[in-house]
């Protein structure tokens, strides 16, 4: 993927369950310590 989001664009791969809880916290979070 590197290069597809433009000049120093990076892509996170991450589960659903990743991506709803990243969503709530508005940044990353591990989701195994989330609660």
């Amino acid at each position: 993927f590197e290069g597809r989001q433009g000049f120093k664009g990076r892509t996170h791969l991450v589960s659903p369950a990743m991506a709803a809880a990243a969503a709530i916290a508005g940044h990353f979070v591990d989701i195994r310590d989330w609660k």
